[in-house]
């Protein structure tokens, strides 16, 4: 293999975690297979470097692999409510700084029922929009 295809592919990968390292969003399943093929072609062309002899390139390319298959499969976690302060868990429900339970409740309701990952939302807003209604909840 020459150096150049060795260039293409380190850029291919490195496109691809930056890809994936934007964030929990609505294509962020598209990066998981993405990466999973490239992953599976990267451990396929490293055992067959493997086994004609190439021990740098196929180790290489064989822990590329398995390290791109476990970093697709990495969830970022979900914020923490006591991270957050009281002006931005009311910023995230558009609630004011008096409102009861009640107002917080529905607040969340309307708000969950646009970011929940069922209804095109995503699962780190869900979690923060959780978070939020939380940390209001329990002051």
């Amino acid at each position: 293999m020459s150096p150049l295809w060795l260039v293409l592919a380190a850029i291919a990968v490195w496109a691809l975690i930056r890809l994936g390292r934007q964030g929990e969003r609505a294509g962020r399943g598209h990066w998981r297979v993405t990466a999973t093929l490239f992953s599976a072609v990267m451990i396929a062309g490293g055992v067959l470097a493997l086994s004609k002899g190439s021990w740098v390139l196929g180790g290489g390319l064989t822990a590329a692999g398995l390290w791109l298959t476990v970093a697709s499969r990495l969830r970022q976690t979900a914020p923490r409510a006591q991270g957050m302060s009281d002006g931005e868990a009311r910023a995230i429900l558009g609630v004011s700084a008096d409102a009861s339970k009640a107002e917080i409740n529905t607040a969340w309701k309307r708000v969950m029922a646009r970011a929940h990952p069922d209804h095109g939302g995503t699962e780190g807003l869900a979690a923060r929009v959780n978070a939020a209604r939380d940390h209001l909840l329990k002051r």
